[in-house]
C-alpha cells in the first residue's frame, strides 16, 4: 500500500493531505468535511483505514487551513468549500498514482453540501457520493443536477438532520438511497455505529467503482 503525506498546492493556498492507495485499489474516495481537521480526526482516521482494508484508496485533507477554520463563518462558506474540493479533485485526476482510478466523495456536515455541488460540476466523472450525517439540503437547488449515485446516511436519533436529508433526497434525480442507522446521533459516536456507516459506504463505493471498472475493461477488449 502506498501512503503519502503531502501538501497540495491549489490556486491561492496549500492544503495538507494524507493519501493511501492499496496495491489492488478499485477506486479512491475523497473525504469532504467542512470544519475542523480531517487529518487528525480519530473518526475520519477510523473510516479511512476501514475503507483501505477493502481495497479502496483514500484522500483525507482539510478543506480549510487552520487559520481559516478559526473563522466560524468559513465552515458555512459553501462557495469556498466547493472551490477547494473541485481543485483537489482536479489535482487527483492528474496525479500519477490515481489518475486511472474511479473517484468517489465521502462527506459529512457542510462538506456534504460541497460534495454535492462538486459532483454536479464534474457530472459522471464522480462515480459515487456518500453523505454521513451531512447537510446536502444546503445546496438544495443544485441537487437535481447531480448525476452520481448518491447514498445519504443519517443517525436515527438525529431527527432534524433526518428531515433535512429527506428534503435533499426528494430533490435528487440520480440513483439514490437513504439509510437511517437506528440509535445513532449525527457523529455516530455510539458503539458500533460508525462502523455500520462505514460498511454501508463501502458497499456503495464498491458497487459503482466495480461498474466503472467493468465499463473500462469492455472499452479495451
Amino acid at each position: 500500500m502506498k501512503k503519502i503525506e503531502m501538501e497540495i498546492p491549489l490556486q491561492s493556498v496549500t492544503l495538507k493531505g494524507s493519501m493511501a492507495i492499496p496495491d489492488q485499489a478499485t477506486g479512491i474516495v475523497i473525504f469532504s468535511n467542512g470544519s475542523g481537521s480531517n487529518i487528525s480526526n480519530t473518526r475520519i482516521k477510523f473510516l479511512a483505514e476501514f475503507i483501505q482494508q477493502k481495497n479502496i484508496g483514500t484522500l483525507v485533507f482539510d478543506l480549510l487551513t487552520e487559520a481559516e477554520d478559526e473563522i466560524y463563518e468559513n465552515r458555512y462558506n459553501i462557495d469556498l468549500l466547493v472551490s477547494r474540493l473541485i481543485q483537489i479533485t482536479e489535482w487527483l485526476m492528474q496525479n500519477k498514482h490515481t489518475k486511472e482510478l474511479p473517484i468517489g466523495y465521502f462527506a459529512s456536515g457542510t462538506g456534504a453540501a460541497a460534495a454535492m455541488r462538486a459532483a454536479a460540476y464534474f457530472g459522471k466523472t464522480i462515480k459515487a457520493v456518500v453523505s454521513r450525517g451531512g447537510r446536502p439540503d444546503m445546496v438544495i437547488n443544485t441537487l437535481n443536477q447531480v448525476l452520481s449515485p448518491t447514498l445519504l446516511i443519517v443517525g436515527g436519533i438525529d431527527v432534524p438532520i433526518i428531515g433535512m436529508n429527506k428534503m435533499a433526497f426528494d430533490e435528487l434525480q440520480s440513483v439514490k438511497e437513504m439509510k437511517i442507522i437506528p440509535k445513532a446521533t449525527q457523529l455516530f459516536k455510539e458503539p458500533g455505529k460508525l462502523q455500520e456507516a462505514a460498511e454501508l459506504a463501502i458497499s456503495w463505493f464498491k458497487r459503482y467503482f466495480l461498474q466503472q471498472n467493468k465499463e473500462a475493461s469492455l472499452r479495451y477488449e
